[in-house]
């Protein structure tokens, strides 16, 4: 009996203790993660707020455009005119409609940023509130090379959208895309994602060279239609508008990509002032640095910058003290790793900024202060390719080579040869290979024999300029 009340005891002291300890682990638990006494009364994490609070800023932007239409290929031929004697007419033109998205910026003055793409052509813009107010734009300024445009519109109890810092933005955020894609109505589709690459270049269709690129790339879903719309962050504020899909269909296939805030804000600054975008400039021919390229100067392979190619006369560049075969490796303490990112960095800066320029010379590093100019629309940048010739190296094949006063002269250069696609001239003067000095064609064969890209040194006129030969 005694044995049984103390089993008895024993068995209630541990059904205290596991008692006293399931309570413990209960109070441990956060409320918001316990289960509800009633369905609803936990809430659910949601991105619903924070879009209620910014949507009202994206609005809905169509667009009327004159087209040509399409005629018999047969109508353009005056032998068949005149056989049947059809007067010359014009092409006839249509009113074409097209739909995209806009984000308010500047509810006082009613400015609403969307793509240049968007608007471009367009005899008539009209824009639709959250609220389905219909209002007419006006195009401030559009600039195609950053695919911005400024519209503004004169309405009442407009709701903004705060500009954020897409600096900041790293790759992993998580991001909403807002906008109207395919025109469905009046109400925005909202789609979520994250950040899946920073400083994307290259994906204008066209491969234009005075396209200004730094592209941020979303999984967010965004289609046609979605052009010129918001791509906002967990804190309701702007990072980006998006601009392009990359797509075989047109549909979505997760890649798309919105242009930085901070690229917007500035073009936007410089529409609202000049009603066009002013590029700057330093007068520089600019070439990413490739291992190879490093190599051939001296340097490490892992030394990232831009190779300075050519530096033209009474440019910034120049009169800051800038030479060809220096390698730039920041601005203004903002490191640039390509020719990209330079030009990004250098084009939206205002005309009389000043700019630290930090670059390395014979490998050793030095600063230089430029003052940004502005950009010659009729120069173009040097890509800072050329080539030279010797049977030895095929990318200076087709150029005629001799030894010259200080160098080695290109007496002339076969046409579409691989040293005049390089860039070789007839009468340049190479006067080094990388960072040798050569003086004779054998000094020549020897730099470059077994190298598969180097960077030749010329005197072309007056002009220094460094030309890259890449057999890769």
């Amino acid at each position: 009996m005694q044995v049984n009340r103390g089993l008895r005891s024993f068995g209630s002291l541990v059904s205290a203790v596991a008692l006293l300890q399931l309570s413990a682990l209960l109070l441990s638990i956060p409320a918001a993660a316990q289960l509800p006494n009633k369905p609803g009364e936990t809430p659910v994490p949601s991105l619903a707020p924070m879009i209620k609070r910014v949507s009202p800023a994206v609005v809905n932007i169509a667009t009327k455009v004159n087209v040509s239409t399409q005629r018999n290929p047969l109508m353009d031929d005056p032998f068949f005119r005149r056989f049947f004697d059809i007067p010359d007419q014009a092409p006839r033109q249509r009113q074409a409609q097209a739909a995209g998205s806009g984000v308010i910026v500047d509810a006082k003055n009613g400015y609403i940023i969307t793509n240049h793409h968007v608007v471009e052509g367009a005899t008539e813009v009209t824009v639709t509130l959250v609220d389905n107010r219909t209002v007419k734009a006006e195009i401030v300024g559009s600039d195609k090379g950053s695919d911005i445009a400024l519209l503004k519109v004169k309405a009442a109890n407009l709701v903004e959208m705060p500009l954020g810092d897409s600096s900041k933005t790293e790759v992993g955020d998580y991001v909403v895309a807002i906008g109207n894609p395919f025109g469905l109505g009046t109400q925005h589709t909202v789609t979520s994602g994250i950040v899946s690459a920073l400083g994307r270049t290259g994906i204008n269709p066209e491969g234009r060279a005075d396209a200004y690129e730094d592209f941020i790339q979303t999984d967010a879903a965004i289609n046609p239609g979605n052009s010129g719309g918001a791509l906002v962050n967990l804190s309701g504020e702007l990072i980006g508008i998006n601009a392009a899909i990359l797509s075989g269909s047109g549909g979505n296939i997760g890649i798309g990509f919105a242009i930085p805030s901070n690229m917007v804000k500035s073009v936007m600054d410089q529409l609202v002032k000049y009603k066009v975008v002013k590029r700057g400039r330093l007068g520089i021919g600019l070439r990413d640095l490739t291992p190879e390229l490093a190599q051939s100067f001296g340097l490490s392979e892992d030394t990232t910058g831009v190779l300075v190619g050519e530096v033209m006369e009474n440019s910034p560049a120049e009169k800051a003290g800038i030479k060809v075969t220096d390698v730039i490796t920041a601005v203004n303490g903002k490191t640039v790793t390509n020719g990209a990112e330079l030009r990004n960095l250098i084009g939206l800066m205002r005309i009389g900024d000043k700019v630290e320029v930090t670059l390395l010379r014979d490998g050793k590093p030095r600063r230089v202060t430029a003052t940004i100019g502005e950009a010659d629309t009729n120069v173009a940048s040097s890509g800072g390719s050329s080539g030279g010739a010797t049977e030895s190296n095929p990318g200076l094949e087709g150029a005629e080579l001799a030894n010259g006063d200080g160098g080695v002269v290109v007496r002339s250069v076969v046409p579409r040869s691989p040293a005049a696609q390089q860039g070789l001239r007839a009468n340049d003067l190479i006067i080094a290979v990388g960072r040798t000095r050569v003086a004779k064609m054998t000094e020549l064969r020897a730099a470059t024999e077994k190298a598969n890209a180097f960077a030749l040194t010329i005197r072309r006129g007056n002009a220094t300029v460094v030309v890259v030969i890449d057999n890769n």
